[in-house]
């Protein structure tokens, strides 16, 4: 029975995540790492994933999600005619916490009574390796084991558990204010003795308030508020403690279509993913956890090639080896074969990750703290490889499985690279090639210009010569590689804005990242619209309104249909369905970037500070 995807929420302490139903099933989690395998992954196979679920044991009670406000404690409630409960979800966090090693990280559940004689029935059944891997399940005097090949879970309980040799069950009834909690751990690390509903109301204190002290953080008071604090927050759950890399999302291939083909896994770390993150914390006042990024993104600049080159893509430790895999035994989300693990994009040449990592470098040392001369030196390799291959055909920010292309938005990204290069040179009296690196920048412009504009549909084109539109071309004003109120940015946004049958992008509300009937990215299916996309074109509009208050209003009703596409939780996925449904992996970093991005911005253009 699988739940919808935007029917969840999501949980984790920085070094793992897990996505709680709506119906109180963790149906999917790693452990004890975001990349490590699935422990539960029901959401990925129904019958053979495995769940962890606290619910009704009956029939007919309505159920609500919602998280403590500020923090990421989540409590799922279940409302019936003559009982209510609640199951409050969390991993703890708090001051010392961050110093433990990720095995020693416990998730505790609360279940209690509101009102009434409240039935529950708890169902553990994990599924260790991606449901590879046998185990053996012992009740014991505190809870229960789950002994498998490598790896042993300790369930603590209040409540007397029993098995069936495999699956964990209980079946309790709590009155009117009583609790039962849960603690689930790596039993080597897991303290001694059955879980206790006050401890674990102890921890889930200690959690808010760190979670609140941590938001305090925000300078965002703008008109959407709880959306940006949310946004935050979320991304706060999909960063590495112990490295800083921040993943693109805590899951693997959740479908783009269901029942298609486009399946990747999200739970690596993207130079272009973490270097956004950098620009958009650095929007909200978070320079701290700017900082942060900026250290993993400093320790990847570190390793580059003798050439000045960077992978694209790292595992969260820094590892560059993301052997892609196919779990054949796993049926996938809903039937969406196949579920693949590991991102053969790490062996991608995408040229864009430059023009994103030195801009967000260039930010950082012009808000937040000035740069070393050392990594100025691996900055300046980057420029020097970018001025003389920036030629080359890649891969592109979407990541195609066909041939490599002269994609526009790399060969933007590239004018960036040089752009931000120059202006850091020159501002911080770096040595360089400056007169090596301006004239490669002003042809790479006169280039983009002339043949990565298509004069018949009046836009910036998705490849060189080419003529499929592309939503990567929104970007061009907020580099400022142009004017935003240019009439080729102007025209540009009109194209995306048609319908796809009249050619554009624009499809009820929401933005395409281009038209698979134009274009071939060597996968074969259908996708939805990109919410990320979405919010850049709301962008683009803010920027492009300047005073007119018509192209503002236009910019306003947009941002607010985007956000109706977030769950009951305000978490967003990567696309969005025809319905409206969630598609893609979830929730999705980028996503909540652009939130970000989009909502400062039109504040700050509506007058807001």
């Amino acid at each position: 029975m699988y739940q919808p995807i935007e029917k969840y929420g999501l949980i984790g302490n920085m070094h793992t995540a897990a996505l709680v139903s709506k119906e109180g099933s963790i149906d999917w989690m790693c452990w004890p790492r975001f990349d490590s395998p699935s422990v539960f992954a029901a959401i990925l196979d129904d019958k053979k994933g495995g769940r962890f679920q606290i619910a009704p044991a009956a029939d007919g009670f309505k159920t609500q999600q919602y998280y403590w406000p500020d923090t990421n404690v989540l409590i799922t409630r279940f409302l019936g005619a003559d009982a209510a409960g609640e199951v409050i979800d969390f991993m703890p966090m708090f001051p010392a916490l961050p110093q433990q090693p990720d095995e020693a990280r416990p998730l505790i559940r609360l279940a209690r009574s509101t009102r009434g004689a409240m039935p529950f029935r708890l169902v553990c059944q994990p599924a260790f390796n991606y449901a590879r891997d046998a185990h053996e399940t012992k009740i014991t005097a505190d809870g229960a084991t789950f002994d498998s090949n490598g790896l042993t879970l300790a369930l603590a309980s209040s409540v007397r558990l029993q098995s069936d040799g495999r699956v964990v069950t209980a079946d309790f009834t709590l009155e009117t204010g009583q609790m039962a909690a849960f603690r689930l751990a790596r039993e080597e690390a897991s303290p001694s003795g059955a879980a206790s509903p006050q401890e674990a109301l102890d921890l889930m204190e200690q959690t808010v308030a760190y979670w609140r002290e941590w938001l305090s953080r925000c300078s965002y008071q703008g008109r959407w508020r709880e959306w940006v604090h949310r946004s935050a927050l979320a991304l706060e759950l999909m960063v590495y403690e112990p490295t800083g890399a921040v993943i693109a999302a805590p899951t693997t291939s959740l479908p783009e279509w269901v029942g298609g083909g486009r399946n990747w896994d999200y739970r690596c770390s993207w130079i272009r993913d973490s270097a956004f993150t950098v620009y958009a914390l650095l929007r909200v006042g978070l320079s701290d956890e700017a900082l942060r990024f900026m250290g993993w993104i400093e320790a990847r600049c570190r390793e580059i090639e003798q050439d000045g080159t960077l992978q694209t893509v790292y595992g969260i430790d820094g590892r560059r080896t993301l052997t892609e895999e196919t779990l054949g035994h796993l049926e996938g989300y809903r039937g969406s074969r196949p579920v693949r693990v590991g991102n053969a994009a790490s062996e991608q040449l995408q040229i864009d990750i430059y023009g994103e990592l030195i801009d967000s470098i260039y930010l950082f040392n012009k808000y937040v703290d000035p740069i070393s001369y050392e990594l100025w030196n691996y900055l300046r390799r980057m420029v020097d490889w970018v001025a003389v291959n920036c030629m080359q055909p890649d891969s592109g920010i979407w990541e195609v499985r066909g041939d490599p292309q002269h994609f526009v938005y790399s060969k933007l990204m590239c004018w960036v690279a040089l752009d931000r290069g120059i202006r850091l040179a020159v501002k911080r009296a770096f040595p360089a090639d400056l007169n090596g690196w301006l004239a490669r920048r002003d042809e790479l412009y006169e280039e983009i210009m002339h043949q990565g504009w298509n004069a018949q549909r009046q836009s910036f084109v998705q490849r060189y010569d080419g003529a499929a539109l592309d939503a990567s071309a929104l970007m061009m004003p907020m580099v400022f590689f142009m004017s935003p109120s240019d009439p080729r940015m102007i025209s540009t946004l009109k194209a995306i804005g048609q319908p796809p049958e009249e050619g554009g992008l624009f499809s009820d509300g929401a933005i395409l990242r281009y038209n698979l009937a134009e274009t071939q990215d060597g996968v074969k299916g259908h996708e939805g619209t990109f919410n990320m996309c979405s919010f850049w074109y709301v962008e683009a509009l803010t920027r492009a309104g300047g005073r007119d208050e018509k192209q503002l209003g236009r910019a306003l009703m947009l941002f607010e249909q985007c956000l109706k596409r977030a769950n009951h939780v305000g978490l967003f996925s990567e696309e969005s369905g025809p319905s409206g449904e969630a598609l893609g992996n979830f929730p999705q970093a980028f996503t909540h970037l652009g939130l970000i991005s989009a909502a400062f911005n039109l504040n700050r253009a509506l007058g807001g500070s």
